[in-house]
């Protein structure tokens, strides 16, 4: 597996998790990142995004203000950090590394997929 996405898990509302995504290959580090979840019965849908130095970031509508994403490149890390979650955060959470070195929102853009963290937020 390229990439290991951790650190989901059981939160109530309100509370924080922190999301990595370690690339155990070494090959994103002039690649764009990003993040996206997938509820049950829900489409895939895209939740951030961030350049290959990390200079230019871009998020979803819906966590914009709550979530940031960032990188460790030394690290070969991503990271989620998610604040005030809500229940309808709750989803399978996946990293995956773009095909360029400025990643946008589509899914098509990216080449690498983790293999998803669960996050549970509940009411």
């Amino acid at each position: 597996v390229q990439l290991q996405a951790s650190g989901g898990g059981l939160v109530q509302a309100g509370g924080s998790l922190r999301l990595s995504c370690t690339d155990s290959r070494r090959t994103s580090s002039n690649n764009g990142m990003g993040w996206f979840r997938q509820a049950t019965g829900k489409e895939r849908e895209f939740v951030a995004a961030i350049s290959w130095n990390g200079g230019h970031t871009i998020y979803a509508d819906s966590v914009k203000g709550r979530f940031t994403i960032s990188r460790d490149r030394a690290k070969n890390t991503m990271y989620l950090q998610m604040s005030s979650l809500q229940p309808e955060d709750t989803a399978v959470y996946y990293c995956a590394t773009a095909r360029q070195a400025v990643a946008g929102g589509g899914a098509d853009n990216y080449k690498y997929w983790g293999q998803g963290t669960l996050v549970t937020v509940s009411s």
